[in-house]
C-alpha cells in the first residue's frame, strides 16, 4: 500500500510542514518503503512462537540495591561555616 501524493500533501498539512518538490519526493519514497517494510512484516507467519518481552535474554547487570551506611551528622556539620540546631546555616538569599 503506497502513500499517494494527496495523502502525504495531508500528512503535511497537518504537521504543518513546507516541503519543497525535492523534499516531497523524498519524503514519499522513504514513507513507501517504510509502508513495504511493514507490510513484510505482516506476511510472517508468527503462529506457534512463544511470546516474549525482549527479542534477546535479559539479565539485570546492576548490583542488588542495598542501604549504605551515611555520613556522620557530627562530622558533617563539623566542616560547616555555621550551625544551628544541628543544620547548616546560610545567609537569606530572599527578601
Amino acid at each position: 500500500m503506497a502513500i499517494t501524493r494527496d495523502e502525504l500533501a495531508h500528512l503535511a498539512n497537518l504537521a504543518r510542514l513546507r516541503l519543497s518538490d525535492e523534499e516531497f519526493d523524498t519524503m514519499q519514497s522513504d514513507l513507501n518503503r517504510v509502508l513495504e517494510h511493514f507490510e513484510r512484516l505482516q506476511a510472517l507467519d508468527l503462529a506457534g512462537l512463544e511470546l516474549t518481552s525482549h527479542s534477546v535474554d535479559l539479565h539485570s547487570i546492576w548490583r542488588d540495591d542495598f542501604p549504605v551506611r551515611g555520613l556522620d551528622r557530627h562530622d558533617v556539620l563539623a566542616g560547616a561555616p555555621e550551625v544551628q540546631s544541628g543544620l547548616f546555616l546560610v545567609p537569606t538569599i530572599i527578601e
